[in-house]
């Protein structure tokens, strides 16, 4: 497939003409090629995006909806063609890809619904002036930059491109230049629903090549990043003397704490899902485990045999029942990354249950689901984000404890608690540093409510009608010479 980037309404080349290949990571095949942008090309992009601001800011809110409902329309339609575009350039397999579309399609259409429910406010003011009123009004920004990781390019250009068109702004998108080819196809059915030209422009390209030119664009005035901690430093250093609004979700290093009154058998299959949908490539995931002594054999054993049922191979094809597939590492460097974690974790005192191998594949990057119990505090696994299918395990005595090691990481993501006391749900809500925790349920982001971290997993807010205040700039307004 040979795909272009789009501005202004139309399919462009890159003003290099150099291109990029892209790799199905199951079969180290090429794909597809998409053009390889550079400077100039950011700069078009954003001045068709200036361009089209005015006219699409002044649209009447019920338009803009009606188009974000019919573009959600339209990606439940091509679901199935997106899926499948998805999984031969990222490798997931093709459930897990349905998965992600339907969950794009049901954000847009949350923001396209939340668009019209947006209300203001009105406040009495002292009348030392005379009599008075104020109200807080919202404007739109201008134009956004919506900056995306390979992982879940779908996802997650839908929480920034959404609530972005909602509230009248335009967007450049850049998509990881290893998964562009479902988000060049989304652009295009976005298109197809009514967006107008120049409102949503997508543009490729190298991440070192474009990326600073996007962030650093006079006229961009709201980024919105998902990625590695370190280039979420490196975008605040080129936003931040700029002034520039800026949301960052950044990598995680999520707890789970299993109490000893846990539902043991939903905590792990859980915990599976958590740390092994799309090979564990998710910054929101299930990555240390720390399980009550009273129940740590029950689970650990129950992991471990469900652990056992996944096969690593090409995501187009399923596995035989019993056997659960999973995908491939994205890339050669990051399964070699893994590797050295795990390898590092066990040197460390950590016991290797399970997994580890490269799965016997003559081609493609896989790695067996790993499992590891008490690797050392000093272990790459406790110390870094680890960002596949490789989950360490840890006994606690209290939960005092527990949610001091819960605590130990630089990450402040999500974090999950299972216990049936209300009194641990208490303490976890409000003592565990992470910008969400879930009770006895699967680490997972909904659209309705707001999704976002500290520490190193960054600030600011995705999902839930915290975005769409996060895509306007407030301005009071005081109505006075009422005597």
């Amino acid at each position: 497939m040979e795909a272009a980037m789009l501005i202004g309404g139309e399919w462009r080349q890159a003003a290099s003409s150099q291109e990029i290949e892209v790799v199905n990571p199951a079969t180290e095949e090429v794909v597809g090629s998409v053009p390889s942008g550079e400077v100039a090309d950011v700069e078009l992009a954003v001045a068709t995006a200036k361009a089209a601001f005015p006219a699409w800011a002044a649209t009447d809110v019920e338009q803009r909806a009606h188009v974000l409902s019919q573009a959600a329309a339209l990606i439940d339609e091509h679901a199935k063609e997106l899926a499948a575009l998805l999984t031969s350039e990222q490798g997931k397999p093709i459930a897990e890809a349905r998965g992600e579309v339907t969950h794009l399609a049901h954000g847009v259409r949350y923001y396209a619904e939340a668009a019209t429910k947006v209300r203001g406010a009105h406040q009495e003011l002292p009348s030392t002036l005379g009599p008075a009123y104020g109200m807080v009004i919202r404007r739109p920004m201008g134009v956004c930059a919506a900056i995306t990781p390979y992982n879940f390019p779908l996802t997650l250009l839908g929480t920034k491109v959404a609530p972005a068109l909602a509230s009248g702004n335009t967007v450049v998108a850049k998509p990881a230049s290893t998964t562009p080819l479902a988000t060049l196809e989304v652009a295009r059915l976005f298109a197809e629903a009514g967006v107008p030209d120049g409102v949503l422009n997508v543009v490729t390209g190298r991440g070192a090549t474009i990326g600073d030119a996007l962030v650093g664009h006079p006229d961009v005035r709201r980024i919105a990043f998902t990625g590695e901690t370190a280039t979420g430093r490196h975008i605040m250093s080129i936003a931040g003397p700029a002034l520039k609004r800026v949301t960052l979700e950044l990598g995680g290093s999520d707890p789970v704490i299993i109490c000893a009154d846990a539902d043991v058998d939903a905590a792990v299959k859980a915990v599976i899902i958590g740390r092994y949908w799309n090979a564990g490539q998710a910054c929101l995931g299930c990555k240390r485990v720390f399980v009550a002594e009273q129940v740590y054999d029950n689970f650990a054993s129950q992991l471990v045999e469900r652990v056992g049922r996944y096969e690593p191979g090409d995501g187009t094809v399923k596995a035989e029942k019993p056997r659960l597939r999973m995908g491939p590492i994205h890339t050669r460097s990051a399964r070699d990354e893994l590797v050295a974690q795990l390898e590092d974790g066990v040197a460390k005192g950590g016991e290797l249950l399970i997994g580890g191998g490269t799965a016997g594949h003559d081609k493609g990057w896989f790695l067996e689901p790993a499992v590891v119990a008490e690797p050392g505090a000093d272990s790459r696994l406790l110390t870094e984000e680890v960002f596949g299918p490789v989950l360490p395990i840890f006994r606690f005595a209290d939960l005092d404890d527990a949610i001091r090691r819960a605590n130990d990481t630089p990450y402040g993501l999500g974090s999950s608690i299972w216990t049936h006391d209300v009194r641990n749900v208490h303490r976890a809500a409000q003592e565990i540093d992470a910008g969400m925790t879930w009770v006895n349920q699967i680490h997972y982001g909904y659209d309705e409510l707001p999704f976002g971290g500290i520490k190193d997993s960054g600030f600011g807010k995705e999902h839930g009608p915290e975005a769409l205040d996060s895509y306007v700039e407030l301005k009071s307004v005081v109505v006075g010479g009422l005597g």
